[in-house]
């Protein structure tokens, strides 16, 4: 079974994220609820991006011989050192990359960029930029908030970026055995539309899936809105097909099971493009749900929601956790009270005359069978009235999910508004959960204190584990003249309180640059030694995706290639 995906990928904003047509404006409620919270004298219109024509460039380091080999090897209509693709593929979608874009700065904008068509196509891309001294950076959706796919050059004469769009079919699916092959390049809603027909589901939602590619999923170890039922794109990948300088390379095992050594398919997700480029994946697949059934809680506090969800998945049958586990801080829940409509204005009204004035609001989602479905929402109900919580119906569950994957877009509008906001994410043991999470919300506010504004933090747990949690975080303040430097301020800050609260340094985020200076903390010396070697043997040359994942001090000094 071969099946060519026929889901259009939308031509993406330069200065923003995805497709401008799905972008909704800011309602007065959220403007005025910015001015008051941020105590902003107004929140207009008055940064908004460079006009394309004025964005800084440089001129492609390739020249006609190199394009022209290149060209050989992709097609001619599939190489492109044009200004607009070089600028499309500038960088990620962080804060800290649209500040700098939207500013006007692509300097850093790879020389050329290639769309390959297949794993043979790669491997002779691969080939050529070691001996040319290139160095290659995949590139799914582009989606990257933590600097995963900035061309950076390092020590090379130039550098490409592989955009794996082309490379976009449902190669195989066994339905008997739930397994389903694709090309890396297939993004979140082909990979649905090729499944549904079939009865099947990879039940992988993050909030980039509109944008977001399978190999992105697997190479950054990403994780969905609705993991805690469905699994972690880690926990879903069976095997992965990479080409790297040294030669292609299979690992992962077609059996349920294998004690056969070290598990290598580990070495290959999470590695982030830093080893070779992945050009098919195998993933578990789930039959398509029969219903999906939602619900909300409300808690007197974070820390009574959070201590909720760990008897919920502790006292309750492993099968009866929701497929999506979110829970709000008290600040995400007022503004989601405050902003919500009359509706929820209700809700809160209702919930301060049970005694919960600053409340925590839980949000679930359930999937599978009508009976069995309704059966885990009782068993779980049971567990949630006796940690406290009221039930406060479906509509904020239901609400969410409808704007489930629209938060991006509205970063775009505050940014236009002079609006500093950007996420981050950790993942901490039950016991850690409470300090952690003061800590980095504490880090947080008061670097952004430093610039003598006010700032705002709001949090969630989106992932629910027998050991632990993670927590999500969004902060917003006035933007200062340095935008990058404050922006930069604040994630140092908030990095340091994870580390020394022992949390991870990402829980789904993944390391690119933003993270790597934290990478020993998070497995020692010997640990980046360990990668630093994967890397020499799969990448003596070093060309692939230099600066991420592994700090580069670590890395032994490339071989020299003759030209």
């Amino acid at each position: 079974m071969v099946t060519q995906s026929t889901v259009t990928i939308p031509r993406s904003v330069w200065y923003g994220w995805g497709d401008p047509a799905r972008a909704k404006p800011l309602c007065a409620g959220g403007l005025e609820y910015l001015r008051a919270t941020l105590g902003l004298q107004h929140v207009k219109a008055t940064h908004p991006p460079v006009d394309f024509e004025d964005i800084a460039l440089d001129p492609s380091a390739l020249g006609e011989e190199v394009l022209g080999e290149l060209r050989g090897i992709c097609g001619a209509q599939h190489v492109s050192s044009e200004r607009t693709e070089r600028i499309l593929h500038a960088g990620g979608k962080s804060t800290a990359d649209l500040l700098r874009i939207r500013g006007g700065d692509a300097l850093q904008a790879p020389d050329a960029v290639l769309f390959p068509g297949s794993a043979e196509e790669v491997r002779r891309v691969l080939e050529l930029c070691v001996r040319r001294r290139l160095a290659v950076v995949a590139f799914g959706g582009g989606t990257s908030v933590v600097g995963g796919v900035e061309p950076l050059r390092g020590p090379f004469s130039g550098v490409v970026t592989l955009d794996m769009r082309r490379m976009d079919r449902l190669l195989h699916l066994d339905a008997l055995s739930r397994t389903a092959t694709f090309e890396a390049g297939i993004r979140g809603p082909a990979i649905e539309s090729a499944l549904e027909p079939l009865g099947f589901t990879l039940g992988h939602f993050p909030q980039s899936h509109q944008e977001a590619s399978l190999g992105g999923y697997v190479a950054t170890r990403s994780a969905g809105q609705a993991s805690t039922g469905y699994g972690r794109s880690d926990d879903l990948v069976k095997a992965v097909h990479l080409e790297t300088p040294a030669g292609p390379l299979d690992v992962g095992s077609p059996a349920p099971g294998t004690a056969a050594g070290p598990k290598l398919l580990d070495a290959v997700v999470g590695s982030e493009g830093t080893l070779g480029v992945i050009t098919s994946a195998t993933m578990l697949v789930q039959p398509l749900p029969e219903a999906r059934s939602h619900g909300a809680w409300s808690f007197e506090s974070f820390a009574a929601g959070a201590a909720a969800l760990r008897r919920l998945r502790h006292e309750g049958v492993r099968g009866d956790m929701p497929h999506v586990c979110r829970l709000s801080d008290t600040d995400q829940t007022a503004a989601t009270f405050k902003l919500g409509g009359p509706k929820t204005a209700a809700m809160a009204r209702y919930l301060a005359l049970r005694g919960q004035h600053t409340p925590a609001l839980a949000l679930f989602v359930w999937e599978g069978s009508k009976r069995e479905t309704a059966a885990r929402k009782r068993r779980s109900a049971r567990i949630l009235r006796a940690a406290g919580g009221i039930h406060v119906g479906p509509m904020p569950a239901r609400a969410w999910e409808r704007g489930r994957f629209s938060g991006p877009y509205l970063r775009d509008e505050l940014l236009t508004r002079g609006v500093l906001v950007e996420t981050l994410e950790t993942a901490a043991t039950w016991t850690r959960l409470e300090a952690t999470y003061a800590a980095v919300r504490g880090a947080i506010l008061d670097a952004l204190a430093e610039g003598g504004g006010t700032g705002y933090v709001q949090a969630h747990i989106s992932h629910v584990y027998p050991d632990g949690a993670s927590l999500y975080f969004t902060f917003l303040a006035g933007l200062e003249q340095d935008g990058p430097a404050q922006n930069a301020r604040v994630k140092k800050a908030a990095s340091e309180a994870i580390v020394a609260a022992g949390a991870t340094i990402t829980h789904h985020h993944a390391v690119g640059t933003d993270h790597a200076p934290y990478m020993e903390a998070e497995i020692g010396a010997l640990g980046i030694a360990v990668l630093a070697g994967i890397k020499e043997t799969l990448d003596p040359s070093g060309i692939m995706n230099p600066g991420k994942l592994i700090p580069a001090a670590k890395i032994a000094a490339p071989t020299k290639e003759k030209p």
